[in-house]
């Protein structure tokens, strides 16, 4: 068996697109494929294969990230043929042969719907990807609910407790530390083991200034007395307008303020036109997905996130 990247030959990029996929893993379609390549999300590069000796192809494996990414930011797919007797091997082997050309390894993103733990062709197909990810260096896992806002749902009420104003990059900089005290995030509280909140904040601020959200979107959440109640950070992605980053600071928690910030958000986008508002939280993160629910967003999927510990 050799693993190549779909630069190795003229044809590899072709045979990696026409892959057929099989099992209950939902794939990529070729078109969609070319798409993502077309958009320069995928690249050659970040495309590998598994082969046998006939040049068969046994498994794939697709990274993607931004347009003006140097380096791929997830694996978007993983699949391997249900005919090879041990995919936890082949899958170790294929991601170990991406992660050492890429001298990084990126998130692992597995899309799910979300009654897939009782379905045991998908809670199989979980168990071996999950165990491949473990083998080769991805050993903390998030599982995130995702969620989308359509104009079906209709606009959010004005709460009237809150205003918003822009603010300083420090001004920002302070409540991205304020909000991630206590906070019910994972990865939020992962990373505050390792490191200070405002480190944590510079590193928070940095990813959403790289989105493709707009910095003068950005807003601080106050209460009538200036006193301050949290942030709100819309976003985008590559696809969707996008939550983005939103927070309560600690004493100002359990009051229901989460939803005048959510409900920003959501007419800030609606009213510039968006067709959709994508946003994900943590199964943990109960009183999140509440607010979600609350205003009309939909939860469309459960995202398992497998990462390298130590990593943002």
């Amino acid at each position: 068996m050799r693993f190549l990247p779909a630069t190795a030959d003229p044809t590899a990029l072709d045979r990696a697109a026409a892959y057929p996929a099989d099992g209950p893993v939902a794939a990529l379609t070729a078109e969609r494929i070319r798409e993502e390549l077309d958009a320069n999300q995928f690249r050659p590069e970040w495309i590998w294969l598994a082969e046998d000796e006939g040049g068969q192809v046994l498994a794939r494996a697709l990274w993607w990230g931004r347009a003006d990414s140097e380096r791929p930011i997830a694996l978007d797919c993983l699949q391997v043929r249900s005919t090879v007797a041990d995919p936890v091997a082949v899958a170790t082997r294929l991601l170990d042969a991406g992660h050492i050309a890429f001298g990084t390894r990126p998130l692992y993103n597995l899309a799910l719907p979300a009654d897939w733990r009782t379905r045991s062709e998908l809670t199989e197909a979980v168990a071996w990807r999950r165990e491949a990810g473990l083998r080769t260096g991805l050993g903390r896992e998030i599982q995130r609910l995702r969620y989308e806002w359509t104009p079906a749902a209709g606009l959010p009420e004005a709460g009237g407790r809150l205003t918003f104003r822009e603010g300083s990059d420090e001004e920002f900089l302070e409540a991205f530390v304020r909000v991630s005290a206590g906070s019910l995030d994972q990865a939020t509280r992962d990373e505050l083991r390792t490191k200070d909140a405002r480190q944590l904040a510079e590193e928070d601020m940095r990813f959403y200034l790289d989105c493709p959200g707009e910095r003068s979107w950005w807003r601080l959440a106050e209460l009538p007395d200036g006193t301050l109640a949290g942030l709100a950070v819309p976003s985008a992605t590559p696809y969707n307008r996008n939550v983005g980053y939103l927070g309560v600071v600690p004493e100002q928690r359990g009051k229901g303020l989460i939803d005048e910030i959510l409900g920003e958000i959501t007419l800030f986008h609606a009213t510039e036109g968006a067709e959709r508002i994508t946003a994900t939280t943590d199964t943990t993160n109960v009183p999140m997905a509440a607010a979600f629910d609350r205003a009309g967003y939909e939860m469309t999927e459960i995202r398992m996130v497998l990462e390298a510990p130590g990593t943002a």
